[in-house]
């Protein structure tokens, strides 16, 4: 990835070069700014504006990387003023590195317009370039939303006059799509990211699930999540020092108000970006993520100025900051490792959390009176919040999350190769995996699925499972030259516990991908397995002993033949090893 990566760079260095055009050959005024903030630039007119800022300033550069849904590719753009081949993309590069991402939905193109902004800004010096800071942003992220261009999806956005559309090229919203990875566009991504190693993530979008004040509000990674002295310092000092900055310019901010067809009065909680959404994806890799929500009731030029705003503040701290955000970084590498592991802080893996409601922090929270009236359509009640009753209450903040279950870490996982599908995730992420010479048997854990739930519904192109329980034990499982062994001792160690246990939140078995175990592939005829059944039976005194009791004490089961039958099926060597066995072992030691 990195050697195509390269030679992308090449190619476009290549492009660029020889161009006698100045600045001032060209109108930088962008549609937004052209239409009084009305309107937001199209597809066309964004990749237009880069690739002349290109032309116009050695400082910009423009990369296209991969293939989306749409058949296009993304475009990467990096601001860099002290630009030499070797330190545009140098991993030893002594910078603070901040990558922001717009058009997730290009519904919500705040961000597409203030980013155009923000980087003619830094390039002709509007904005003072910073010393140890380099910034790149995804032009548009979804394409195909934004070629799908119309001027009614956001029912109740407060302009543009047309913007793009939340799906996809192929219907799916990429923000549920960054560990799944069913789109070109996420693998576009990954590749991306993984080149980048970003410090800072920043994706911008636009929300509301109540009426209040603010024009923006922000939604961190979850520090409890994140962990380790990093989360700590996200959630002590880099949030307040955004927070702090953006106040002295007069831009009230808060928290992401998390709340459905209610006034936020009695509360909220801290929006858990697992896996599947972009700032849950990077802090896989210990990277400060952050969400900007502008309030989608405001008047669009305002949240487009205080996308603007957050962005160059966000870059006024990771100057200042950025020699320890690096460093804690890199402290958290080393927290979760494998059991046994020397200098390992953490040998278990959290994968389940819950609110914890016994910490709290107070909000003085600037919103709006609601009440509850009937409604003229419904005859029910509906809510209502008054502008005219503006007011500044504290109100609780539930932003601790504590760990309900976790796994002990293992030091490797193996996978038979037919599981291609997973391992292309896997190498997509830049996950290292051996390969297996020869044929051979291992001594491994093997999970076996006890219990799942399945959606009723379909979420995201699946009918995704949760609540799954596995048990665990030892067993010597054959192996295939080819099959992999991914061993957990590197950067992506969090990468692999969020997909390879069943039991996280957004697990590949979660999403679907090993569907197939689930379903038996081999059966019996009751006639003739009866005679059999009984001679098992006969075989086998404790497990005569235990269907007996079973059905002394199971009315239902004594009651039905079939069931009675496919409990020795299930008991006997005849049933298949393969159902509910999951395929991808532990490696203990």
């Amino acid at each position: 990835m990195r050697i195509l990566f390269l030679l992308l760079i090449l190619v476009s260095l290549s492009a660029c070069s020889g161009s006698d055009k100045t600045p001032e050959d060209f109108d930088f005024t962008t549609t937004f700014e052209k239409s009084d903030g009305q309107q937001t630039a199209t597809y066309e007119e964004i990749i237009q504006f880069y690739e002349d800022l290109d032309e116009a300033y050695t400082s910009i550069k423009t990369y296209t990387v991969g293939r989306t849904d749409s058949g296009l590719p993304l475009h990467l753009i990096t601001f860099n003023p002290n630009r030499t081949f070797d330190s545009e993309f140098a991993d030893k590069l002594e910078v603070t590195r901040i990558l922001i991402n717009n058009g997730i939905h290009p519904g919500e193109p705040d961000g597409i317009d203030a980013t155009m902004m923000l980087f003619r800004d830094l390039a002709n010096g509007t904005i003072p370039a910073p010393n140890k800071v380099w910034i790149s942003a995804i032009a548009v992220y979804n394409i195909g939303g934004a070629l799908n261009r119309n001027t009614n999806s956001r029912t109740n956005q407060n302009g543009p006059e047309a913007y793009g559309f939340r799906g996809n090229a192929r219907n799916y919203d990429l923000n549920r799509d960054f560990i799944k990875a069913d789109t070109k566009n996420a693998r576009a991504f990954a590749e991306i990211y993984h080149m980048i190693d970003p410090d800072i993530f920043i994706d911008n979008h636009v929300s509301n699930g109540a009426d209040y004040q603010y024009t923006l509000t922000h939604l961190f990674s979850q520090h409890n999540k994140l962990g380790g002295e990093l989360g700590d310092y996200l959630h002590t000092v880099f949030q307040p020092a955004l927070e702090a900055d953006l106040q002295r310019k007069d831009w009230d901010i808060t928290p992401y108000v998390n709340v459905f067809n209610r006034t936020p009065e009695s509360g909220f909680s801290q929006f858990m970006d697992y896996p599947r959404y972009s700032t849950g994806y990077t802090s896989l890799w210990n990277t400060l993520g952050l969400m900007v929500e502008t309030h989608m009731l405001k008047p669009y030029p305002k949240r487009v100025a205080g996308t603007y705003e957050l962005m160059k503040s966000a870059i006024t701290v990771a100057e200042l900051q950025g020699t320890e955000i690096r460093q804690k970084r890199k402290m958290t590498d080393s927290v979760f490792l494998p059991a046994g592991r020397q200098g390992a802080k953490a040998n278990y893996y959290p994968t389940q959390f819950a609110i914890d409601s016994s910490q709290t922090t107070i909000l003085q929270f600037k919103g709006y009176e609601g009440e509850y009236l009937t409604s003229p359509i419904t005859g029910q009640q509906r809510l209502k919040y008054d502008r005219t009753k503006p007011f500044t209450k504290p109100i609780n903040y539930y932003n601790f999350f504590k760990v309900t279950d976790s796994v002990l870490i293992p030091k490797a996982y193996v996978i038979p190769q037919g599981w291609w599908q997973v391992l292309q995730r896997l190498s997509d992420n830049e996950i290292e995996m051996d390969r297996i010479s020869k044929d051979t048997i291992l001594t491994l854990e093997v999970s076996r699925i006890v219990d799942y739930k399945t959606r009723n519904r379909a979420y995201e192109g699946h009918f995704a499972h949760y609540a799954t329980r596995v048990e665990r034990h030892l067993e010597s499982v054959a192996l295939r030259a080819g099959d992999r062994i991914v061993y957990t001792d590197q950067p992506g160690i969090r990468y692999l516990l969020e997909t390879l246990e069943p039991e996280a939140m957004d697990s590949f078995f979660n999403w679907n991908f090993f569907d197939t175990i689930l379903q038996q592939k081999e059966g019996y005829s009751p006639y003739v397995w009866e005679d059999l059944a009984l001679e098992f039976l006969e075989q086998n005194p404790k497990i005569k002993q235990e269907f007996e009791r079973k059905k002394d004490q199971d009315a239902a089961f004594s009651g039905n033949l079939y069931a009675q039958l496919d409990w020795i099926h299930k008991k006997s060597p005849y049933y298949e090893q393969a159902h509910l066995r999951y395929p991808v072992f532990r490696m203990l030691e």
